[in-house]
C-alpha cells in the first residue's frame, strides 16, 4: 500500500466528520448513533439525508453546501476515495456534512426507523449480472424502508440505461410512485440546482454524449416488492467506447487500478 493511501487513512481516522466502526460492532447492533444522529451528532432537528456509494463525496459536500438546513452524509466503503470530501468538510468546517465508512449491505443497522428523510443514489454499478447487488433492488429498497421517513424520497442518477430501465420497470410493477422519471435529464427542464451537481464520472459520461437519467421515487411500503423481468433489457456498452483523450486516459486508469468502470476513484 501507497504511503498516500496510509496517510489518506490516518487522516480519515482524525477526521470528526467521519465515523467508521468494526462490522461486528455494526451487525451486533452496537452502534452508538443509531437513533440519535440528530441529537447526538448534527445537534439539531434538521432533515438527514443520504448519499450511498458517495465515493469521492463530491455529490455530499455539493448538496450540503446549497442546503445549510439539511444534514448530509456520505456512505461508501472506501476511505481512501471518501478522504478528498471529507477533508473539505473538515477544512470548511462544515457542520452539516458527515461520512460513514460502511458496506452499504449494512445501511439497515445505522439508522432507527423514520430517522432518513431521503436518500441520493449517484452513479452507483449497475451491477447488470448480480440483481442482489443492485442499489435499487428489491433486497435494497427492503432496508431502506426501516429507516427511510414514509414519504421520503429516494433519487436514483445514473449514466446507465440498464440500471435506469430496471429500476422503472421495478417501480412500476411494484405500483411505486415516481414523481421524477426521465432518461434526458438535462433535457427534461428537472436539472435544479441540487439535480446538476456533477462529480467526475458525471462528467466524463457527459463528455461522451451519455445522457443522465433520474428516477425520484416516494416511498411507501418497500416490503413484499417483486423483481421485473430484465432479460429484455439492452445491457450497456461502455467498456466498448474507444478511449483516446486524456481525460480518457485517466479514467482507464482508475480502471487498471480498481477494476471496476464504475468505481468513483
Amino acid at each position: 500500500m501507497g504511503k498516500n493511501k496510509l496517510k489518506k487513512f490516518a487522516d480519515m481516522e482524525s477526521f470528526s466528520c467521519v465515523l467508521q466502526y468494526p462490522r461486528e460492532t455494526v451487525v451486533s447492533g452496537e452502534f452508538p448513533l443509531k437513533g440519535k444522529w440528530s441529537r447526538e451528532f448534527f445537534k439539531n432537528d434538521n432533515p438527514i439525508v443520504l448519499e450511498l456509494g458517495c465515493g469521492k463525496g463530491e455529490y455530499t459536500v455539493a448538496l450540503a453546501k446549497a442546503n445549510q438546513g439539511r444534514n448530509y452524509i456520505g456512505v461508501d466503503i472506501k476511505g481512501a476515495r471518501m478522504w478528498r470530501g471529507a477533508k473539505t468538510v473538515e477544512e470548511e468546517g462544515m457542520g452539516n456534512a458527515a461520512f460513514l465508512r460502511t458496506e452499504i449491505e449494512y445501511i439497515d443497522c445505522f439508522f432507527d426507523p423514520g430517522e432518513v428523510d431521503e436518500i441520493w443514489i449517484t452513479f452507483p454499478d449497475p451491477q447488470m449480472k448480480k440483481t442482489r447487488k443492485r442499489l435499487t433492488s428489491t433486497r435494497f429498497l427492503h432496508m431502506y424502508g426501516k429507516f427511510l421517513k414514509p414519504g421520503g424520497l429516494l433519487h436514483l442518477k445514473t449514466d446507465s440505461p440498464f440500471l435506469y430501465e430496471y429500476t422503472r420497470r421495478l417501480c412500476e410493477l411494484n405500483g411505486l410512485e415516481m414523481t421524477e422519471n426521465t432518461d434526458d435529464l438535462y433535457g427534461s427542464g428537472l436539472a435544479d440546482e441540487e439535480r446538476s451537481i456533477k462529480t467526475f464520472y458525471e462528467s466524463q459520461w457527459l463528455s461522451r454524449g451519455k445522457k443522465i437519467k433520474l428516477i425520484t421515487v416516494r416511498a411507501g411500503s418497500l416490503t413484499n416488492l417483486a423483481e421485473p423481468e430484465t432479460d429484455d433489457i439492452e445491457r450497456d456498452d461502455y467498456r466498448a467506447l474507444p478511449r483516446f483523450n486524456e481525460a480518457d486516459a485517466r479514467m482507464r486508469q482508475a480502471v487498471a487500478e480498481d477494476g471496476d468502470l464504475y468505481s468513483k476513484d
